[in-house]
């Protein structure tokens, strides 16, 4: 495996205008340390002067918002390709969806005028609604940096022809994209390459980032597994980053099929020393990526770790996506540059140490001496920044036979999904011409999607989910094209009918003119709202950006240029370019089967290997190559009308309309608390603002310039009917014009349901009467909702086939067991079975939600860039008019029953530790450990509240005395069983929530540690609590993935930590590094507008009376004023003792005792309907674990 060149990126935040360090400070850094011609070093710098920010305007690049050609392969349309690719891969204490690591680091010694300063890095991208496109943007940076120049620095400056409106539209599509013109590249003697890129976000921290441009592809046979190894062993053996502990910086590191990237965020100054740490943070990725320690004891640890992470990521689905991805036939998309199995390499990879030793140090590394086994290697074909992947590609004229559909077929699948692949070159983003064929392609993508949804929106539809993307990945050195079908297994034939109808449709008749102005409209619209966000990107994001770009060779702008440059082509985009270019990017599959058409590259179907039928049970599934074709060419000759014109409204209640209701209805503000006669309450602090509206709904607002024109809404109510949260929101509002309105204004709508609360959230911009327009829609919503039986149908269906595929999922099925074990059938934590869920009807299901969907019950947040004076006319306008509530008593008395969360008192042994196996062709293991635990606000299930101090009084004193001497708010009570009085003292509101998260923090430290890195029994073991707000009580939860024989002694260990915190005391140093974690997340994200959302949601629910602004205020302060007797106070409300704890280990394989000796419980031995269901798409987690609905962190 030979080393290819690398990037190191490094984001900081820079220094007064006056104080800006010169190239000369800036090439001098100790980026010198980074030796060696395999690296290159990239610096972003941050600039915080005034004057230059508003000179560069707000940038943020076009294709950001454009996601545009960018992969197939990206994380979030193929959630499994972490382990494949080896991408991502993480070495931190966290929950597995967050592939970071997070390190403290300790002070630096040396002085460096770069590290003092101030710098930090931005970047970011993100989608249009609906269309599915990658992470590869239009705004990389440009490649010029790439010749063989021995030292070189260029600063990027703009295309000042690119303006000059005196040219040609031809000529003008001609010119060159202006370069980012913040962004300087630079490269060193020794060859090293750097990129320094200004950025904000977070403020006084940068970020580093060192790529080394070798990966999975450029293993060896007998190597495979081997980069992803190197990554473990020399990040996790590093010491210099380990001198890192302690000062607030966070590291980690991933490895993918074309690089190998450690990166670190870190303080500008060590908390403390305010010594500098960019010296230090650049010497621990120099020893990291140049002077790497291969121990063997490093390496066996390591092995199983990377072992671990294998059977962890190996679901069902990532193995769907392998198989899309490659096959094991020459049908696959990138079969020819197949993996051999990974576990067979690691098996000997101690065996393999001198070629570890070579790894990424390239030529300057002393060559091993030669081994045995080690056969001569055939190198592969080098590229600068590209993986050697080979390709056949899908081109007009490029003869070859179709592909014959890969069938996968496996017993834990329950859903039918299809892929339709085409790979093309790269079409790198340069010119202008460049930038008008993305906009044309993404006006054909988002055309694509809203006709599918609209498609789905009829009586009972064949399919779930069908996908056009076409997207850039830098990873595979492509371009792809995929149509994505998912579809219950009845139904595939039509759901494919489905899709490559309207893939021919579009291909045949182009966009009509309504959908070109109204997409092309969104897309400038929300080019525009991006650019006005070039402040409020993350470091990381920009770093990884920049590195994706640089590979597919995009020209890089901010994204002020980039919204110019869209402006500067919107108007030649014509009716016939985009119908060129649909038929250009969908004749692959519109023509299908014909010899001049491109051939798809490869068609890939995962079925499951039975059905289910009502009355019938589940019968086997049969599917074949030529079936799949038959339904394509079938769906294609069918003939097919050009699509109809839609008129979209430009508004939803109309003046007339409004003039009536504030006739009718006189809102106004009325005071804010009962009984009070403030009619606003404002916080000088926190610039919150609290409102009442005369029909009862509460109002919470704040406003913010994080991000600019935008807006964040969130309507919340309290939910006291579980039996209907699985369907609750059936497509309340279910209209086209009411869809293309949003679609038109931007407005993104997210209805849920949770335990305790439905929640409408809304997100959109200002631009163009944005604001009035999501209020319009959510005055619709309210007032004149639709309720239509298909809808409910549809939302029946989704579910129940959501319900029969918990079976087939190891962490699923053996999450519901243990919440049927400790709830003991608790409607609301449990979800209904199919049969209740089939019993429901539209009367009812509306019935349950309206009752609760009233104003008294509800309580309106907003947080963003707004006048005061523009959200209080909205808000009266819009929902002062809301019809009030008209049967207040009714729901007092729903919510007077409300039962506390109760968690099985007296269980037997076999019910508090259980087991499951899953029948499986591959071995996984995971488990759960849960036990009884106060919600946010303190609250048990016995009536203990963490958030009261309970002191006795001196004996010296009678009770009237210390009634007293009680200073207000502190009562004096008795004991029952206990003499003499008490002081009852109420503590902070928050005192419970911070006190938790500071103990969560640091157990999740201690996992991590003991279980994962000196035992090594697992890859990922996280500990988390679920945190009710309304809910008396709640719990706490330990996840934990390993192998079968394994999973037991992890489960073990796990709980030892959990347990041993008394025996094994909490340190201040333990306390002090939770606490700068957590404070420089809050720090963080309190630059966004949904975390601000989530921190004065439930500031005027009656439901959740302990909160108010103090919560939000003193947060930092709490966290500042914690005590290790404080993180205790917190532990000793877990419930631990033997009956308290419960566990469920879930074994997968084809052993029937389960993997581990031990006798297992099949699945077989419930029914379907006798298993609960937890809340969809995670375990023990609702809205309580999310920012929305967290008031602390």
């Amino acid at each position: 495996m030979a080393a290819h060149c690398g990037i190191s990126r490094i984001a900081i935040p820079a220094p007064p205008a006056q104080c800006t360090p010169s190239r000369d400070q800036i090439s001098g850094k100790r980026s010198c340390s980074l030796v060696g011609p395999s690296g290159c070093v990239a610096l972003s710098i941050s600039n915080h002067d005034e004057q230059r920010r508003k000179n560069r305007l707000k940038s943020r690049i076009l294709a950001s918002k454009f996601r545009l050609e960018g992969g197939v392969l990206h994380d979030s349309s193929f959630h499994g390709r972490r382990f494949l690719d080896r991408s991502k891969g993480s070495h931190e204490q966290r929950q597995i969806e967050k592939p970071r690591l997070e390190l403290d680091a300790m002070s630096c010694q040396s002085q460096s005028p770069i590290a003092q300063s101030s710098t930090s890095i931005n970047f970011g991208m993100q989608a249009v609604a609906r269309a599915s496109v990658g992470p590869t943007e239009p705004q990389a940076t440009s490649l010029k940096w790439l010749n063989d120049e021995k030292v070189s620095e260029k600063d990027s400056e703009g295309d000042e022809s690119s303006t000059n409106g005196m040219l040609g539209i031809e000529d003008h599509l001609k010119n060159m994209l202006p370069s980012h013109p913040k962004l300087h590249r630079g490269q060193l003697d020794n060859g090293l390459r750097y990129v320094i890129l200004p950025n904000k976000v977070p403020p006084n921290r940068f970020e580093a980032h060192m790529e080394m441009h070798v990966g999975s592809v450029d293993e060896e046979e007998h190597e495979q597994g081997i980069a992803h190894m190197i990554e473990h062993v020399t990040f996790l053996g590093s010491k210099k980053r380990e001198k890192l502990l302690g000062t607030g910086a966070r590291s980690n590191a991933y490895t993918d099929f074309h690089h190998t990237v450690f990166h670190v965020h870190s303080p500008v100054t060590a908390q403390g020393t305010n010594e500098p740490l960019l010296p230090l943070v650049l010497d621990a990725l120099h020893e990291i990526a140049f002077k790497p320690k291969f121990l063997a004891s490093r390496i066996e640890k390591e092995r199983s770790a990377v072992l671990s992470e294998l059977q962890m990521m190996n679901t069902i689905e990532y193995r769907v996506d392998c198989q899309a991805q490659f096959g094991s036939t020459p049908a696959g998309l990138h079969h020819a540059n197949l993996a051999s199995p990974l576990a067979n390499i690691l098996a000997s990879a101690s065996q393999q140490l001198p070629k570890l030793q070579k790894g990424l140090a390239g030529p300057t590394a002393v060559d091993p001496p030669p081994v045995s086994f080690l056969s001569a290697p055939t190198r592969k074909e080098r590229h600068a920044i590209r993986p050697p992947v080979k390709h056949s590609w899908s081109l007009p004229g490029i003869s070859g036979e179709n592909k014959v559909p890969y069938i996968f077929q496996h017993e834990l699948l329950q859903n039918f999904s299809l892929n339709l692949f085409c790979k093309t070159p790269i079409q790198r983003v340069q010119t202008y011409s460049d930038i008008r064929d993305v906009l044309m392609r993404r006006i054909v993508l988002s055309t694509y999607q809203f006709r599918i949804s609209t498609r789905y929106k009829s009586a009972n539809p064949p399919f779930i989910s069908i996908e056009l993307d076409h997207s850039d990945s830098g990873r595979e050195g492509c371009t792809v094209t995929t149509l994505a079908v998912t579809a219950e297994p009845k139904d595939w034939s039509g759901a494919l009918k489905v899709a490559v109808q309207e893939i021919s449709r579009l291909k045949e008749h182009g966009v009509t003119k309504g959908e070109l102005a109204r997409y092309l409209n969104a897309l400038l619209k929300d080019s525009e709202h991006l650019a006005a966000m070039i402040d409020s990107v993350p470091s990381i994001d920009n770093l990884d950006f920049i590195m994706e770009s640089d590979a597919v060779g995009h020209t890089v702008m901010d994204q002020q240029q980039g919204y110019e440059a869209l402006l500067a082509v919107a108007d030649s985009v014509t009716l016939e370019d985009v119908h060129a270019t649909a038929k250009s990017m969908l004749q692959y599959v519109a023509d299908f089967g014909d010899s001049n058409a491109p051939v798809p590259a490869a068609i890939v179907a995962c079925v499951p290997k039975s059905l289910h039928e009502n009355g019938r049970g589940d019968i086997e599934f049969k599917i074949t190559p030529d079936e799949i074709v038959e339904s394509i060419k079938s769906g294609l000759s069918e003939p097919l009308a050009p699509e109809a014109e839609f008129d979209v409204p430009d508004e939803l209640v109309s003046a007339a309309e409004l003039s009536t209701l504030k006739m009718q209805r006189k809102p106004c503000f009325v005071p804010v608390t009962d009984g009070g006669t403030l009619l606003k309450i404002v916080n000088e602090q926190t610039g919150i603002v609290m409102r009442r509206l005369s029909n009862g709904m509460r109002v919470n607002y704040k406003a913010v310039e994080l991000v600019k024109l935008q807006m964040q809404v969130e309507l919340l109510q309290s939910a006291f009917e579980p039996s209907v949260k699985a369907v609750s929101w059936v497509d309340i509002q279910e209209n086209r014009h009411v869809e293309l309105f949003c679609v038109t204004k931007l407005i993104n709508c997210v209805l849920e349901a949770d335990e305790e609360f439905m929640c409408m959230d809304f997100h959109f911009t200002m631009r163009d009467g944005g604001m009035k327009a999501a209020f319009q829609l959510l005055h619709l919503v309210m007032e004149r909702n639709v309720w239509l039986e298909d809808a409910l149908d549809r939302a029946k269906q989704l579910y129940m086939s959501h319900f029969r595929a918990m079976p087939k999922s190891l962490e699923r099925a053996t999450a519901y067991k243990l919440m049927c074990a400790m709830f003991d059938g608790d409607e609301r934590l449990l979800e209904p079975n199919p049969s209740a869920i089939e019993k429901l009807t539209l009367p009812v299901v509306r019935e349950a939600v309206m009752k609760q969907l009233v104003t008294g019950n509800m309580e309106l947040c907003i947080v963003g860039d707004f006048s005061e004076h523009d959200i209080e006319t909205c808000i009266l306008d819009y929902l002062g008019t809301v019809a009030p509530e008209k049967d207040v008593p009714a729901r007092k008395e729903i919510e007077a029953k409300e039962k506390p969360v109760v968690i099985n008192p007296s269980p037997k042994p076999e019910v508090c530790n259980q087991k499951l196996f899953l029948k499986d062709t591959d071995e996984r293991a995971c488990a759960y450990v849960a036990g009884p635990a106060p919600n946010r606000w303190g609250y048990t299930v016995d009536g203990l509240d963490l958030n009261v101090l309970v002191e006795p009084v001196p004996k010296n004193l009678t009770e009237q005395q210390a009634r007293a001497l009680a200073p207000p708010g502190v009562e004096v009570i008795q004991k029952p069983g206990e003499t003499g009085s008490f002081w009852k003292r109420p503590r902070h509101p928050l005192y419970g929530s911070v006190a938790m998260t500071l103990l969560a923090e640091i157990i999740n430290a201690r996992l991590f540690t003991n279980v994962r890195d000196a035992l090594g029994l697992t890859y990922d073991v996280s500990f988390e609590f679920r945190l009710f707000d309304r809910l008396k009580g709640g719990w706490f939860v330990i996840s934990v993935t390993s192998t079968p024989t394994k999973i037991q002694r992890a489960v073990e260990a796990s709980i030892n930590v959990l347990k041993g915190l008394h025996s094994n005391q909490i340190t201040q140093r333990e306390l002090d590094r939770a606490k700068r974690i957590l404070m420089m997340r809050h720090e963080s994200d309190c630059k966004d507008n949904k975390y601000w959302l989530g921190l004065i949601t439930h500031l005027q629910a009656p439901s959740v009376g302990r909160k108010n602004v103090s919560c939000i205020r003193d947060l930092a302060y709490l966290y500042e004023l914690a005590t290790i007797d404080d993180v205790y106070n917190a532990y000793k409300f877990l419930g631990l003792d033997e009956k308290s704890v419960y566990t469920c280990i879930g074994v997968a394989g084809t052993d029937t005792d389960g993997g581990g000796g031990d006798s297992a419980l099949t699945l077989e031995e419930d029914t379907v309907e006798e298993l609960p269901v937890a809340l969809p798409g995670s375990h023990f987690q609702g809205r309580g674990m999310s920012t929305m609905t967290r008031p602390t962190t």
